[in-house]
């Protein structure tokens, strides 16, 4: 049964009392509206298809997001790295509106601003997020919300990065030179090492920070990884460059060979090293692209990289080798 109650001169509270539903109020500014949303109510607990909305209409996006991040997030390889995301999303506008009144459109002109700061791969990912906290809100929170990116085209990834580190003319060097002697001079002292092993292994910094000592044979040169990002186990061989810089590395009652390092921690030292090198758009993770390559071009075979790098799709090991067309001409004859 619905009743109605006038609050002030404009506006009308409606409240639905039904055997086996909880008490649903909403307040409208005519009393026509308010008997218009109590009708379609008992309609809908009639027919036992209604949901109440008033979670979804009373909860943000900001909200959820820090939901997300304390419940979810923990539980993901790549935490540190979703949950910086996730802050840098608690700062747009779009984290205070209700999750209720978000549409497509809106998902859509968040997008778009996006793109004309990042790339369509930073883009992609921060809607992934977005996409999935509406399905865990509605699966497993129950909050009643439809999922507003499927609405929308995601952006591409867009060409592959071909950035390698130049050899070019430079008074200090070259980008290499540079970039090492700017990490021996940085305040963190496993900026350095982390870089160097990079170099040589081909490991992804999340690879690198999970090293532990117990998984490392400096006599085989060879360093284990029981958890990578492709969700299988690999063992890398160890150059003997990256065995002497193991090596030099100080060794202690804790497992982890960088002990105390996050993600965020390397990446502000990496940011400030490049600025002392006046090099500008190399990315850590183009380290890892610059050792696969390193890898072609030493002469093993696809299939050796691939064991290596942990690449299990080979298209994508394929987008990481930008091989001098001239070598490839004198092999052919």
């Amino acid at each position: 049964m619905a009743s109605f109650r006038k609050r002030g001169p404009y506006q009308w509270q409606a409240q639905v009392r039904k055997k086996g539903y909880p008490l649903q109020t909403k307040t409208f500014e005519t009393k026509a509206a308010a008997e218009a949303w109590a009708c379609a109510t008992e309609h809908k607990m009639d027919k036992g298809v209604y949901f109440s909305r008033a979670e979804a209409e009373t909860t943000t996006l900001g909200e959820l997001l820090k939901k997300h991040r304390n419940d979810i997030t923990p539980n993901k390889k790549g935490a540190d790295t979703e949950s910086i995301r996730i802050g840098a999303l608690l700062r747009h506008h779009l984290s205070r509106r209700y999750v209720a009144t978000i549409r497509g459109a809106d998902i859509a002109r968040f997008r778009d601003e996006r793109l004309k700061k990042v790339c369509g791969a930073t883009v992609k990912r921060d809607l992934v997020i977005i996409s999935h906290l509406f399905e865990v809100a509605r699966k497993e929170w129950g909050i009643p919300v439809l999922n507003p990116v499927r609405d929308i085209k995601l952006p591409q990834h867009g060409n592959a990065r071909p950035r390698r580190l130049e050899i070019g003319d430079h008074e200090a060097g070259t980008e290499e030179e540079r970039l090492l002697q700017a990490c021996r001079n940085a305040r963190n002292p496993y900026l350095l090492p982390i870089v160097q092993l990079a170099l040589e292994t081909a490991m992804r910094r999340s690879e690198l920070l999970s090293l532990k000592w117990e998984h490392i044979d400096l006599d085989s040169q060879i360093a284990f990884l029981p958890d990578t990002k492709n969700g299988e186990s690999r063992t890398v061989p160890l150059s003997s460059i990256a065995v002497s810089v193991l090596r030099k590395l100080p060794r202690s009652k804790h497992p982890d060979v960088f002990r105390g390092m996050t993600a965020e921690a390397i990446k502000r030292s990496y940011m400030r090293a490049l600025r002392r090198a006046e090099i500008e758009a190399l990315r850590f993770h183009d380290l890892r692209h610059e050792a696969t390559t390193r890898l072609f071009e030493k002469g093993l075979n696809i299939m050796e990289v691939a064991s290596i790098t942990g690449h299990k799709d080979l298209a994508m090991l394929r987008r990481y080798t930008h091989l001098n067309a001239e070598d490839l001409a004198k092999k052919l004859g």
